[in-house]
């Protein structure tokens, strides 16, 4: 990465941002951390009637590994996820798509309800739209809180600066909270009006639309729900412009 790289603000919060920061800093950008959200991990109790895991975030993978056999059958909203399930000590670990509807999806595909209940590792406040589909879809669910959820209160001061600075030229937005959560976080620190100069990438087009309360450079949406599609949309770094010593040199 080149020292004058143009600025990406990962808005990721852990676990997972500072991976993305990685990817992002391999395509030639500079990543800026701007968590909107702080996730905390939470006790979760047992479940030992589960016939198997459904993690719709990698945020949930600490509290299921203290709560759950590792040869538990898991199934990860994507690959992502999935990798740091294994990464975890899980050893029957399968991917969906994405997002909600592809792990429903592949949990009607590899499981039959009449097996047991399945157990839903999910943040608090969130998974009811998922467990609902799962009941539709004829399985009982056990829920568990595996992560708490909070706002951040304000922006880093690095990508305060950068985004004064208007060093940012593209951003990374995984969820529509979070979304929210940095529009209202621009609007408190007074720069709103640095979205002008920004290219904002979205994971799905739920996550645009929670974008399009300011007036961005760009607006760009991802093919899939998934974290390569996003890094994929994001592409490579564009060459920093020269400075003005360096015009016009032989």
């Amino acid at each position: 990465m080149a020292p004058d790289a143009p600025a990406c603000l990962i808005t990721r919060p852990e676990p997972g941002g500072g991976a993305t920061a990685a990817r992002v800093a391999a395509l030639g950008w500079c990543p800026v951390a701007a968590p909107a959200l702080i996730l905390s991990p939470l006790s979760m109790e047992p479940a030992p009637g589960a016939r198997a895991a459904l993690l719709p975030s990698a945020a949930a993978i600490p509290a299921l590994a203290g709560a759950v056999p590792p040869d538990l059958p898991v199934l990860a909203v994507g690959e992502a996820t999935a990798a740091a399930a294994r990464a975890a000590g899980f050893t029957a670990v399968e991917a969906a798509h994405g997002d909600a509807a592809s792990l429903a999806a592949l949990a009607t595909a590899r499981l039959d309800p009449r097996a047991g209940p399945l157990l839903l590792a999910a943040g608090r406040g969130y998974g009811d739209d998922l467990a609902s589909d799962l009941v539709g879809r004829g399985f009982a669910v056990i829920r568990r809180e595996a992560y708490a959820v909070a706002e951040a209160p304000g922006f880093p001061p690095e990508a305060r600066a950068a985004l004064s600075a208007g060093q940012i030229r593209a951003a990374l937005f995984l969820s529509p909270r979070s979304a929210r959560v940095a529009i209202a976080l621009l609007e408190a620190a007074g720069l709103r009006g640095a979205a002008t100069g920004i290219r904002a990438v979205a994971l799905s087009g739920r996550v645009a639309e929670a974008l399009t309360s300011l007036k961005w450079k760009g607006l760009d949406v991802a093919p899939r729900p998934d974290h390569d599609a996003l890094l994929d949309l994001l592409g490579p770094a564009p060459s920093p412009a020269p400075r003005p010593d360096q015009k016009d040199r032989p």
